[in-house]
């Protein structure tokens, strides 16, 4: 099963070694342009993943993400009347 995840944003100077952080977790996406690869790893893990990676030398910077600590309910979510009106009418 597949606990609780959370992303980290790796910054390179060079995408060369954006296979070998394949072996610290899932590999999401690797952006050619700008030279970041973000990549996904146990929640518990990811202190200690971020203090290994950043200690690189082909390593720019390394971020975490935040949304496991977002709060997702949001308040004030009432429905448009207009656009409740036109859902009605099969539009």
């Amino acid at each position: 099963m597949i606990g609780q995840r959370q992303g980290i944003i790796v910054w390179l100077y060079s995408l060369k070694q954006a296979k070998m952080l394949r072996r610290f977790g899932n590999v999401h996406y690797v952006s050619r342009k700008l030279k970041y690869v973000v990549l996904y790893c146990d929640l518990e893990d990811t202190d200690a993943l971020i203090q290994k990676i950043s200690s690189y030398s082909f390593v720019k910077k390394v971020e975490p993400s935040y949304k496991p600590y977002l709060k997702m309910e949001f308040e004030n979510s009432a429905p448009d009347k207009a656009k409740e009106y036109d859902y009605k009418m099969g539009i």
